[in-house]
Parts: C-alpha cells; structure tokens; sequence
C-alpha cells in the first residue's frame, strides 16, 4: 500500500466507529455502493452492512481491499480525488480538519456559539465531513486562484471557517468566482456581515454563521 492508502486504512483502523469511516471514505471519493460492491464482487447489501455497523468490525484484510478499491476507482475516472489528497498544504495560511463521521451542521454550529446570519432553512439540511480554518487575508493576497481549492481538502462538505475578515465580502467574492463551494461559510470575530456578501449568499444558497469563539476553543470542542 502506498502512503495515501496507508493513511486512510489507519484512519479507518482506529475509528471508534468504522462503519461510519468506511462511508465518510466512499462518499469522499464518490463512489456508490453499486460500483463499490461491483468492483469487490459482493453485494451492495455487504457493503451498507458494514457502514451501517450491522456486520462485525472490519479486519484489516477488508480495510485494505475497501481503500485498494476506492483509490483504483479513482483512478479509472482520472483521479482527482486521489491527485487533491496528495497535494501540500499551506498551513501557515489554512489548516485543514475532517471528522471521523459526518456531523450535522446544526450541531456544528451549537458547538462553536454560532449565530446563523443567512440561508438557515438550507443550514438544517446541511452534513459536513470536516471544516477548514482560512486566514482570509492571506488567502486572498497569496494563494493562486487555481490554488484556493486546496482549502476543501477531500470533500466540499465542509465547513470555511475564516479569520482574518473585516466586512466578509472578499471571503464570498472569492468562493463565488471558484467552482467548488462549501456548505457552510463561517466569519469569526465579525459584528456584521457586508450586504454584498449576504447578497452572494443568498444566491449561492450558501449559509453564513458567524462566532467570536477563540479559535483555539473552537478546535477544542470539534475534535
């Protein structure tokens, strides 16, 4: 196994809950449980047994074909997830966190003190796999255009939670001119968001949250 597989094998290996990693794996790599199950040889039923934690916990031989066989699939269809896993991160300017199992952004939102600001009928519908923490500024001032993207890490179900902002405008601005937009838009330590930006929301239909919860706090209670 090379070092991509080996990560998300462990990261499924030592999940309290590896049902719910092997699904947060497949999802992230959009792969259905059809194609899965086809590429495997079992039955979809196999596989929504083992997410759903209706089979005993995988062994590491299962692990390993279940990661092989996402990561091949990938592959097959020009591996763009495979090719935005490996790329660096610039963690001086964004910090990237996933979580073990999907989470609801409500409860994402009551864990970080937010105040919902826009779009909160489309927030109650909205999952997240993990959220990223961007400086704003310096996001906008040094990273390419075609660079910006690597602030989704493996799935734009996700949380941007950004600092660094003055009205919220340039965060908004920039997500509406990239093709990849994320469920959720968090300002931290701003008293109100700019017009424009909650215009933008509203048409993204993307919800905008805002908190002054230390970032450190918020790291804290969603890990």
């Amino acid at each position: 196994m090379d070092e991509l597989n080996l990560r998300i094998a462990g990261e499924i290996t030592l999940s309290q809950n590896p049902g719910s990693s092997l699904k947060k794996w497949r999802e992230i790599f959009g792969i259905s449980q059809t194609d899965l199950a086809g590429h495997l040889k079992v039955t979809p039923s196999t596989i929504s047994d083992y997410e759903g934690n209706r089979r005993k916990s995988p062994g590491i031989a299962i692990i390993k074909r279940f990661v092989d066989a996402i990561v091949e699939l990938d592959k097959q269809k020009g591996a763009t997830t495979v090719k935005k896993l490996q790329m660096p991160e610039r963690t001086e300017i964004y910090q990237l966190f996933d979580f073990e199992a999907e989470m609801s952004a409500i409860d994402f939102v009551k864990k970080i003190e937010g105040k919902i600001v826009t779009n909160e009928e489309i927030l109650k519908t909205k999952k997240l796999f993990g959220y990223t923490i961007v400086d704003s500024l310096r996001a906008i001032l040094e990273l390419p255009a075609e660079e910006f993207i690597r602030i989704y890490g493996t799935t734009t179900e996700r949380a941007l939670l950004f600092t660094n902002v003055s009205m919220g405008r340039s965060p908004m601005v920039a997500i509406k001119v990239t093709s990849l937009k994320p469920n959720i838009v968090v300002m931290h330590n701003l008293s109100e968001v700019d017009k424009l930006a909650a215009k933008i929301s509203d048409i993204e239909k993307i919800p905008i949250v805002m908190t002054s919860l230390p970032i450190d706090e918020i790291k804290k209670r969603l890990s």
